[in-house]
Parts: C-alpha cells; structure tokens; sequence
C-alpha cells in the first residue's frame, strides 16, 4: 500500500520554519531540499503507535497541530525499532518505537538529512547512547526528562530545542505520560544504529 503523506510534510515543514529564528534549526534547514520524491513503503504498526491520540493532550498550542497531524496519518505509516527485546527487555519494547518521514529510509527521500518521530510510553527510560550524526530533538510533548552528557536530567517543555552535537552521549525517561518527539539527524550515517552506553537494566520492565 502506497500513501500521499504530502499534508504532514507540509505540516512538519511549517513547524520548523516557525522555529527557524533559532540558528540550529536554521542550519537543519538550510540543508533539507524540499523537493524530495516519495518512497513506497508498506505500512507497519507497532505497540507504540497506538500511543499517538493519548500525547495530544501533552501538547502546547504550537505543536498540537502537527502532533494532530502525525496522528491522523500514523496507522497508515510505517514505524520501526532500532531495538529488540534482548537489548532492553519486551516493557521498554512495547512502549518505543519510530518513523521515517524523510530521509535514506523514509516516506520520502532524503540523503542528507533525516526527520520523524519517536515515540516512548510513560514510565520508559531510554538509556544514554550516542551516534555520529548530528541530532536535533523537538518534543512536541512535555513530561520528559533529558539529559546531555554529563548533565542531570532536565525536565523539558514541550516545543524546547534538545540539540546534540556529534557523539554526545544523551538520554531519555519519560513521566506518567508519553513522549511524542520530533528528530532530525545530518551529518553521519543517517540509518546507523546508535551506540549505548548506558546501564541497559534500568530500560528493562
């Protein structure tokens, strides 16, 4: 099955130019061509996607629209996992998860950079890990805490630019709610698996 995704594009597209006064957006998005052609790619659930209606509540004005957005689409995308089970146990499994929407495995191509969502249920901690990418995180929900290096956690609000150099360690755990994050990564391999460095035990259920 094929699906024109050019609406949520559109929407993704809007959101980062209304974030573009900040100079690593801007520098996202100077590199993306905007004239990409669509990928066909089959649809795949996963346990995770099914949390898209429930993070729409944990939105702010400006990113409730294109979290609508993902939503109304997301049964017709196709979402993956860098992980299985034996790497961080069935809980944190269940509850993770991401999609493509442009880049070299994407809904639309892009070999320069790449941008979607992840997903991550309440109570999940995405152990410390890094990549040689360059990456750029927008929650579009707040409740989640981050942490960059050797930084503590920090809460984040929803819309607050989480930017991480290349190979900067970084982690995630997420409240009573889920997560519902925007990503972009450039510069490195855009389809490599991250390296983790983090106590893997504390991911597990």
């Amino acid at each position: 099955m094929t699906t024109n995704f050019d609406e949520l594009l559109a929407a993704l597209r809007a959101y980062l130019e209304s974030c573009g006064a900040d100079p690593v957006v801007a520098g996202f998005l100077a590199d993306i061509d905007w004239t990409m052609p669509a990928r066909a790619l089959e649809s795949k659930a996963i346990a995770s996607s099914s949390l898209l209606d429930r993070t729409i509540s944990l939105t702010s004005d400006a990113t409730r629209p294109l979290a609508v957005a993902l939503a109304e689409r997301g049964g017709e995308l196709r979402w993956g996992q860098t992980y299985t089970a034996a790497d961080f146990g069935q809980h944190f499994i269940d509850n993770y998860g991401w999609v493509e929407l442009f880049g070299t495995r994407g809904h639309f191509v892009n070999e320069t950079v790449a941008a979607g969502f992840l997903v991550l249920g309440p109570g999940i901690e995405y152990p410390d890990h890094h990549h040689l990418a360059e990456e750029l995180y927008i929650p579009l929900t707040g409740g989640t805490e981050w942490r960059r290096g050797d930084e503590a956690f920090r809460l984040r609000a929803a819309g607050e630019l989480v930017h991480h150099a290349s190979n900067v360690s970084h982690a995630m755990r997420t409240g009573d709610g889920p997560l519902l994050a925007l990503y972009l990564w450039r510069g490195g391999p855009l389809a490599a698996k991250s390296t983790v460095t983090g106590a893997i035990e504390q991911a597990k259920g």
